[in-house]
C-alpha cells in the first residue's frame, strides 16, 4: 500500500475525528503541521460551518470545510459551493416532520439554525452542533436565509424512528441517517461526495490520491471517492462493507493512527528524491 501518493485527506468529524468530548487531538494538529506541505486537508461535516470552525480554528483559513452534509463548502475563506433547499419544498416538509413523534427539526441556514422547541434537554444537545442558532416560534416563518439542509434528531435512534417516516421521499430529495440520533434532509446534490468530486476536479485530484475517513451513512458517497477509504472500527455496517481499509476507533484515535503513516511514507519517499 502506497501511501506516499496520497495528495488529499479527508475526514468526517462526529465519531471520526472528534473524540467522546467532542474534541480534535493536540496529536491530529501536530500531524497536520508535519503533512501540510505534502497535502491538502478537508474536514467534512453534517456539522454547522461556525460549529466545524469553532474545533478547528488555527488551521480553518489553510483547509477545506465541507459543513451541513455538503450544502455548503469553503475553502480558506472563499465559498467554494452552496446548495439549499427550495423554499416550497422547505414549506411542505416542516408540517410532515412535525407530525413525527419525537422528533425535533433543524432548519440548517447558511446564517444561522433555527429550532421552534424550548425542550432544554434537546437544546443542551443541539447546543453542540451548532454555535449559531435562534429559537423562533414557527420555522415557516423563515425566510431571509439560505437552508442548506433539515436536520431532525430523535432521542432513541434516527434509523427506526425517523428514517421510515421519510424515506418516500428518496426520489426528489437526500434522506441521509447521519448518526445514531439524527436524520437530513437535503437537496439530492447536497452530500459530502458530491462536494468532494466537485473539489478533486478543481484541485487536479485522482481517486487514488484521495484518503477519506468516516463512519455513518452521510460518509458513504464520499468513501466510495477515495481508493485510500477507512472505516471506522466504531463506524455503521454499511460504512465497513463499503471502505477498502478499516482503522481504530475514534476513542483510540484511528485517524491519527493512518496519518502517521501516512507521515512516514511522505518522509521516506522525500528522502529517495
Amino acid at each position: 500500500m502506497d501511501l506516499s501518493k496520497v495528495k488529499l485527506v479527508v475526514t468526517d468529524m462526529d465519531g471520526t475525528l472528534l473524540n467522546a468530548n467532542h474534541e480534535v487531538s493536540s496529536r491530529f494538529f501536530s500531524l497536520y503541521e508535519q503533512l501540510k506541505g505534502y497535502i491538502h486537508f478537508v474536514a467534512a461535516s453534517g456539522r454547522q460551518y461556525q460549529s466545524m470552525t469553532s474545533k478547528l480554528e488555527t488551521i480553518k483559513d489553510e483547509i477545506t470545510i465541507i459543513a451541513e452534509n455538503g450544502g455548503i463548502a469553503r475553502q480558506g475563506k472563499t465559498e467554494i459551493m452552496l446548495t439549499h433547499l427550495p423554499d416550497e419544498k422547505i414549506q411542505q416538509l416542516i408540517p410532515l416532520i412535525r407530525q413525527i413523534v419525537g422528533g425535533y427539526i433543524v432548519l440548517c441556514g447558511k446564517r444561522s439554525a433555527y429550532i421552534e422547541t424550548e425542550d432544554k434537554t434537546f437544546i443542551s444537545l443541539f447546543d453542540e452542533f451548532y454555535n449559531t442558532y435562534e429559537i423562533v416560534k414557527d420555522l415557516t416563518e423563515i425566510t431571509n436565509d439560505d437552508i442548506l439542509k433539515i436536520a431532525v434528531y430523535h432521542f432513541n435512534s434516527s434509523e427506526t424512528f425517523l428514517y421510515p417516516k421519510l424515506k418516500h421521499l428518496e426520489n426528489e430529495l437526500k434522506i441521509k441517517v447521519s448518526g445514531q440520533n439524527w436524520l437530513d434532509i437535503s437537496d439530492l446534490n447536497a452530500n459530502k461526495g458530491y462536494a468532494l468530486s466537485h473539489l478533486q476536479q478543481s484541485m487536479g485530484v485522482t481517486k487514488d490520491e484521495t484518503m477519506v475517513f468516516g463512519d455513518y451513512n452521510n460518509d458513504l458517497e464520499m468513501l466510495e471517492l477515495a481508493h485510500f477509504s477507512y472505516a471506522m472500527e466504531n463506524a455503521h455496517p454499511n460504512v465497513k462493507e463499503v471502505a477498502n481499509f478499516l482503522t481504530k476507533s475514534n476513542l483510540e484515535q484511528g485517524v491519527e493512527i493512518v496519518l502517521e503513516q501516512l507521515l512516514k511514507a511522505k518522509l521516506k519517499n522525500n528522502s529517495k528524491q
